[in-house]
Parts: structure tokens; C-alpha cells; sequence
């Protein structure tokens, strides 16, 4: 079977979350999927849901757009022409980049789990 996210969880993920409310900021993704045909949420009781394969795609293009700066129309032209993967052997490449920084997030998020387990277990040591 397989995993759906909502449009809110998704936003989550992506840090696309309103700073002064803390709610998140779903007409981004909403207009994303104006501007990018790839992108096809599944309708389920008028709410969108995302497959993981979307959820790739959407990092994507929310690293090219906010963290490369490039326009709409060139992060098209890249979706458009597999551009991604011709840089398979360029380490400079924007999709050596983009496992540079995907890899950087999971090893943060991993030394987090790995501090919280150490603090945990000194605090249940202590109590014997």
C-alpha cells in the first residue's frame, strides 16, 4: 500500500510554515501545483495527499527555487529536461547538491535521536 502525506504534514516537512502563527503556508504548494504539471496530489474527500515520489519531486523544486534561487521557468526547464540527471558524476552539480544537503538534514536529525537517547539513558543511571 502506499503512504500518503497531507498537504499540512508536507508543509511541515518542507519548513513552509507561517513564523508569526505557526500555521502552515499550504497555498504554496497549492500554486506549485499551477506552475508544475509533474506535481498531482491525490484528492481524497477534497483534501490533497501526497505519494513519496511526489514529496522527492517537491523537495526538488523547493531546493532549486529557495535555495539556488532560480526562477520558475528554469527549475521547469530542469524538470522538463532531466537536467539532474546529467550531473550523476559532476560533485558540483545541483543534484549532488541537493544529496548534499537531503544527507546533512538526516545526520542533524540523527545526532538529535543519538543526544536525546544518551541524556535519556543518564537519567534513568542516576536514579539506581
Amino acid at each position: 500500500m502506499n503512504k500518503f502525506i497531507g498537504i499540512g504534514d508536507l508543509c511541515k516537512i518542507l519548513g513552509l510554515i507561517d513564523i508569526k502563527t505557526k500555521k502552515p503556508l499550504n497555498h504554496v504548494l497549492r500554486y506549485w501545483e499551477k506552475e508544475f504539471k509533474e506535481i498531482k496530489p491525490k484528492l481524497i474527500n477534497k483534501r490533497r495527499y501526497y505519494s513519496v515520489e511526489q514529496v522527492e519531486l517537491i523537495k526538488k523544486i523547493k531546493f532549486l527555487l529557495k535555495n539556488k534561487g532560480m526562477t520558475i521557468s528554469g527549475v521547469k526547464n530542469v524538470i522538463k529536461f532531466n537536467i539532474n540527471k546529467l550531473d550523476d558524476y559532476d560533485s558540483d552539480g545541483l543534484k549532488a547538491e541537493y544529496y548534499k544537503k537531503a544527507l546533512k538534514e538526516k545526520s542533524k536529525k540523527l545526532l538529535l535521536k543519538i543526544k536525546k537517547l544518551k541524556n535519556y539513558g543518564k537519567k534513568n543511571s542516576l536514579k539506581s
